[in-house]
């Protein structure tokens, strides 16, 4: 391509071959063509999915033991049974004791009140664990876990194909599957009827759909740059753009737009930090609309081309496609009459925000409460635990726990143990907290948009805990931002493959995940093991 407008000894080429010039500048692998590329598109679908096939199916293993309500079960599979039947959540009876009991042996009916249950969380966690209760009944503790169990084998696959979208190499596609798939704070969570795999499954999904929404935005660009160009190569210079070229070409409805903000939207409405992701991945599709207009040539892309041609379409489908599944999401609590606050509105005339209708006032009170609530939980709890630790899993939560005696349940030495501990894949965490270091080097000095989003997923998961230490919270918290821990890794691993040695350590490093994965099994599955053999496992945690 000619430097200035009167080199015009270089031959300009057409307009295909222009787009094509575009679409390899924009898109780096992502824009090769033929036979090959289809081939390696193809293997980037098929590892992933034995991935999922094989983790799902590891996770499906006595996925209904132990029957009982584990850890904060007894909250979610009861709401969630709770919004199945009546659409809102109810409370149990006063002084109602040992209500568990009840539940899991399928006499339900005693477990709850007429009236309504003051919920933390929004619905949508609850409904997704009610799909499974209603299709295999309450009394099976199989269907308290399936929906999530779905959700956290799917995710498998998932991570695969953001890896394909953002790196454009079957082999660290199928990689990130892998990883997923060994990783143990993801094995648990998605063997439990908790919220945070849902949650931690639409935020991922939003990201991935975000990509997606990228990717075919720049070959929409490249495509419309070089019809505006008319083949003259000459002109695609960022001293004399074409006609049309100030602001930019309108890239359409973006549809993937539309569906990351649904996604992130569900994530939300699954936990309130759901909306700290949300935030972070909308200034960020804007980041790289401005950047894939820059190297296309527009002459305005971060003031015109930000103001006038992204930012407000992205902030009304983005967001609006946002709060619309997050309201959705309520549908049971508005349908009904008796619901937490329902009534707050007629109750409390001329009071909160008088210019919503009545229902969405209701609502807002609502969650003005729910937020006192989660900013003022400072009770004391054996597993809590400070975020600073979280990225090295030095404290996990333990979600069911039994001591067990020579003789009894197969105990063979005086003292046994059988747990289920929600600790990560040490040697995917630790090296993953080593790689967030590099992937905020790589953003500053290579300016990787990879290594920034990847970042930009940890950090949006993450930092937003810091400030709230002095609360009551936990380390399984941070499963919301497992898969970029895994892509931290896989950032990584790419970076070593480019060199000779770079397959000798993954392939070593591969074999160490293995090895991690089958020692931490029993303690990820409730097998009956010594108490020694548990300790021994558990080594490296602050409150054993």
């Amino acid at each position: 391509m000619p430097s200035t407008p009167g080199d015009v000894a270089t031959p300009s080429p057409s307009a295909p071959d222009l787009e094509q010039q575009l679409r390899e500048d924009l898109l780096g692998p992502l824009a090769r063509r033929g036979a090959t590329a289809r081939r390696i598109a193809r293997w980037a679908w098929v590892g992933p999915l034995l991935c999922m096939l094989l983790g799902g199916w590891m996770r499906w293993w006595h996925l209904d033991e132990p029957h009982q309500l584990v850890f904060d079960e007894t909250y979610y599979v009861k709401q969630a049974w709770s919004l199945a039947e009546w659409g809102y959540e109810r409370d149990k009876p006063d002084g109602m004791e040992e209500p568990d009991q009840f539940f899991t042996t399928g006499n339900w009916q005693t477990v709850y009140d007429d009236k309504a249950d003051f919920v933390v969380h929004p619905p949508v966690g609850k409904w997704v664990i009610a799909a499974g209760e209603v299709v295999f009944g309450i009394e099976s503790s199989f269907g308290w876990r399936v929906s999530v169990w779905v959700l956290g084998s799917l995710s498998i696959l998932v991570i695969g194909r953001v890896a394909w979208e953002m790196f454009g190499s079957a082999t660290l596609a199928t990689l990130a599957s892998f990883l997923a798939m060994l990783e143990g704070h993801h094995f648990v969570h998605s063997r439990t009827g908790l919220l945070d795999v849902v949650l931690m499954f639409f935020v991922l999904v939003g990201f991935w759909f975000l990509l997606l929404d990228r990717n075919a935005s720049r070959r929409l660009l490249a495509r419309r740059v070089a019809a505006l160009h008319g083949g003259d190569a000459w002109r695609w210079n960022l001293r004399r753009p074409a006609v049309g070229m100030t602001y930019g070409p309108w890239l359409g409805l973006r549809p993937w737009r539309w569906a990351a903000g649904i996604s992130l939207g569900l994530a939300a409405g699954v936990k309130l930090s759901g909306l700290y992701p949300l935030m972070a991945f909308g200034l960020l599709t804007v980041l790289w609309d401005c950047t894939a207009r820059q190297r296309a040539g527009v002459s305005r892309p971060w003031s015109a081309g930000a103001v006038l041609r992204d930012g407000p379409q992205a902030f009304v489908t983005y967001c609006g496609a946002a709060l619309a599944a997050y309201l959705a999401s309520w549908v049971g609590w508005f349908r009904s009459t008796d619901g937490y606050m329902r009534q707050w509105a007629t109750e409390h005339p001329g009071e909160g925000v008088t210019w919503l209708p009545g229902p969405l006032r209701a609502l807002w009170e609502y969650h003005a409460k729910m937020y006192e609530f989660h900013v003022g939980l400072t009770s004391d709890h054996t597993y809590r635990s400070s975020p600073w630790s979280w990225p090295l899993q030095l404290r996990p939560t333990s979600f069911f726990y039994e001591t067990k005696t020579f003789g009894e349940a197969g105990c063979e030495v005086e003292k046994c143990s059988k747990a289920i501990n929600s600790v990560g894949s040490v040697s995917i965490w630790w090296v993953a907290t080593a790689a967030v270091f590099v992937l905020l080097f790589w953003w500053v000095a290579q300016r990787d948009w990879r290594a920034g989003a990847i970042a930009v997923g940890v950090l949006s998961g993450w930092l937003p805990w810091l400030p709230v230490q002095h609360r009551t919270i936990y380390q399984f918290y941070s499963i919301a931002f497992e898969p970029f821990m895994v892509l931290a890794v896989v950032f990584v691993i790419g970076l070593a493959l480019r060199h000779v040695w770079g397959k000798y350590a993954v392939g070593a490093y591969l074999a160490l995940v293995v090895l991690n994965f089958w020692y931490f099994w029993p303690i990820w599955t409730a097998q009956v093991i010594p108490y020694s053999a548990w300790r021994a496992r558990m080594w490296f945690a602050s409150w054993i």
